[in-house]
Formats: structure tokens, C-alpha cells, sequence
């Protein structure tokens, strides 16, 4: 899970799995370097028509 958050004045990214805490990251490329980018899009069922 990814949230964004203000920690000492400034906004970053709190990475975390399975509700441990993995780091923080001030952009997408650090967090890319910590998860695959591709598994943090949600899937959702749309109803149909």
C-alpha cells in the first residue's frame, strides 16, 4: 500500500506491505525501486450493462 503523507515538513510516499513498513520515497522512481510498480494497480469489476 502506498499513502502519501507530510513527515517533517514535507510530503513523501510511505511504502508499505502486508502493513510493515518498508520506506519512504519522494518519487515513483524510488518506489519502483522497492515494489514493481505493476502490482500496485487495483483491478476492479465493473457491472455490466
Amino acid at each position: 500500500m502506498i499513502d502519501r503523507i507530510v513527515l517533517n515538513g514535507r510530503q513523501v510516499l510511505r511504502i508499505r506491505q502486508y502493513g510493515v513498513l518498508v520506506a519512504y520515497a519522494r518519487s515513483v522512481a524510488e518506489v519502483a525501486e522497492h515494489v514493481a510498480l505493476e502490482d500496485l494497480v487495483e483491478v476492479v469489476s465493473l457491472p455490466s450493462r
